[in-house]
């Protein structure tokens, strides 16, 4: 596995906590596995390229995850590609469960799939200490959800996966569809009935132009405003208040509390002043935004044998000079240099 090497550099020992230069104190970290998926859905994989990036060995991502915990890290979440695929997840789950953050609480530890998977994992991932799942899921009518993943029977595979996460307890359980005009937005209504028949927490989420090909423009974007709208004319919705000042999506209930609809809008209402993440991509890049156009060779530093003071130290540096928001929609943006798929969900 090639990566490019870096000789040691000397550095000042990171602060206790990582922070930007925004002032925003960064504790949420989410660490790409394998850039590989069993599904091609149109909206992401408009080629056909497959993986294009190395797989680091799971102990070394142990390492990286453990440095970004000594520094402040409280959540984690392992995304893709597909990380169901990856070889030695349950065993990287299991280290990870024993984890404690700076203030000596367990790591909140998620992990987002496909769920194609999910139905024979999930069971075994609760048992290692995954606390929960976020699975993805474009449409809830089967010939729409296959015309997206482009893969036969996919829809009743997902739909067994996500009861066995809820019957494994990996709640609460929460269910993205990324909606595009004119391929799934006539599933709105549908999700909404879905979040309360299956008792889940349904995330819309804006689609942002991450893609492989050049499929997105504004005018393929269904805007928070209009989701609701929809929603609260069948079924009317009634808005919670945050959990936390970075929470990414606006959340709602119905009126007896069964089920719950969530919409992320980092298109027409973007939350990049609260951003408290940071990802960590599968051949050991650290990119501190999902539209940066540079990547921080972390794996690189380790493998030419820095120390892991110093290696903490580059982290605080990266973390430190964290963009203070994306330019979506603005003149002379640009798409970032990898697609979402290659980045990390």
């Amino acid at each position: 596995m090639a990566a490019a090497s870096s000789s040691p550099s000397t550095a000042v020992a990171p602060a206790a906590r990582l922070m930007d230069s925004h002032g925003r104190v960064i504790h949420d970290l989410r660490v790409s596995i394998t850039d590989r998926c069993n599904y091609k859905c149109v909206y992401c994989r408009t080629g056909e390229h497959g993986a294009q990036y190395p797989e680091l060995g799971i102990e070394e991502y142990l390492r990286l995850i453990r440095l970004f915990v000594n520094l402040g890290i409280e959540k984690v979440r392992i995304t893709g590609g597909e990380p169901l695929l990856r070889h030695g997840l349950l065993d990287l789950i299991r280290e990870l469960a024993r984890l404690r953050t700076l203030h000596g609480d367990p790591l909140d530890l998620a992990l987002t799939t496909n769920g194609h998977l999910l139905d024979t994992l999930a069971a075994p991932l609760k048992a290692a200490g995954l606390q929960r799942v976020t699975v993805s899921m474009d449409a809830v009518d089967a010939p729409t959800f296959e015309r997206i993943t482009r893969i036969p029977g996919s829809f009743h595979k997902v739909l067994s996966g996500v009861r066995a996460a809820r019957d494994a307890g990996l709640t609460p359980l929460k269910i993205n569809c990324v909606l595009l005009r004119g391929f799934n937005d006539n599933e709105i209504e549908g999700f909404a009935r879905f979040a309360r028949e299956e008792n889940v927490a349904v995330r819309f989420i804006e689609f942002m132009p991450l893609e492989e090909g050049r499929l997105w423009t504004p005018e393929i974007v269904v805007p928070l405003k209009e989701i609701v709208e929809r929603i609260t004319r069948v079924m009317p919705l009634l808005p919670l208040p945050p959990r936390e000042a970075s929470e990414t999506a606006r959340r709602y209930t119905f009126a007896d509390g069964v089920g719950e609809i969530g919409i992320i809008a980092p298109v027409t209402q973007a939350f990049c002043g609260a951003c408290s993440r940071v990802r960590l991509t599968s051949d050991g890049k650290i990119r501190t935004c999902l539209f940066s156009q540079v990547e921080h060779d972390l794996y690189g530093r380790m493998r030419s044998g820095e120390s892991d003071q110093n290696l903490s130290a580059f982290i605080a540096q990266t973390v430190y000079g964290k963009e203070a928001r994306h330019h979506i929609g603005e003149p002379g943006f640009l798409k970032p240099s990898r697609s979402m798929v290659h980045i990390g969900g």
